[in-house]
């Protein structure tokens, strides 16, 4: 079996980030979807795999065992949101409570018009679109794992004896 380089790996795991994070963009502003506040959470690990993996190939001293093993950490925490995300669309369990309510109580009547008025939030079980079945948080879990996957160390399952 052929093992890539970490140094590839990291610029996949960039490349593929950056892919996915053009993807939603384009979704959002150029088909006019919009996310949910889950949605919005589960942009942040491609944020911080950019930011990480970024620094890792710029700085020619940096620890690129170390950063594979930050960014597994980071996609292992998308696959939960990811599949919290799904759940929530499959009405597997409640929405949380932040998800398309309104906290806040008015304090005088212009309050209470501005809110009545404003466009409430996109609620998290709501899905404007599908593919094969599977909602555009059910395919981030499915990178997610992807990523957590191609950013263990070999070792872990090639060990010599």
């Amino acid at each position: 079996m052929v093992q890539i380089s970490n140094r590839i790996k990291l610029w996949l795991i960039l490349v593929i980030s950056i892919c996915v994070l053009s993807i939603v963009f384009l979704v959002e502003f150029g088909l006019g979807l919009e996310p949910c506040i889950l949605c919005k959470y589960q942009r942040i690990p491609y944020f911080a795999a950019i930011l990480f993996t970024g620094m890792a190939l710029h700085i020619k001293t940096a620890n690129q065992v170390g950063t594979l093993d930050v960014i597994c950490v980071i996609f292992i925490l998308s696959v939960v949101l990811a599949f919290y995300h799904y759940g929530i669309e499959q009405h597997w369990w409640e929405v949380a409570s932040g998800c398309g309510d309104f906290d806040r109580i008015p304090m005088n009547f212009e309050d209470f018009k501005s809110q009545l008025l404003a466009k409430l939030p996109k609620r998290c079980d709501e899905i404007d679109w599908t593919i094969f079945g599977l909602s555009m948080s059910g395919y981030n879990f499915l990178v997610s794992i992807g990523l957590v996957v191609f950013s263990l160390p070999y070792n872990l399952f090639h060990k010599k004896i």
